[in-house]
């Protein structure tokens, strides 16, 4: 099964985030099927950019996005 799911970046204390369509039993920060965007939270706004074709298509195929990613989705 496929997830859309967050996948850590960046240096300690200061995270950022890739929006990845993973596995579901590989690991948080492991290999990822595509690439749909990115998450900034430290931004001021917080930064969020998301491919939303990419994201549909993958919905689509039966990817279940996290409740995070949900959330971010509707926000962008």
């Amino acid at each position: 099964m496929l997830k859309i799911r967050l996948n850590r970046t960046g240096k300690k204390n200061q995270p950022s985030y890739r929006i990845v369509v993973a596995k579901a039993r590989s690991k948080r920060d492991g290999r990822y099927v595509d690439l749909l965007g990115h998450y900034n939270p430290l931004a001021n706004p917080a930064i969020i950019k998301l491919n939303k074709k990419k994201y549909e298509l993958w919905i689509s195929k039966g990817a279940q996005p996290t409740q995070t990613v949900r959330h971010l989705a509707k926000k962008a």
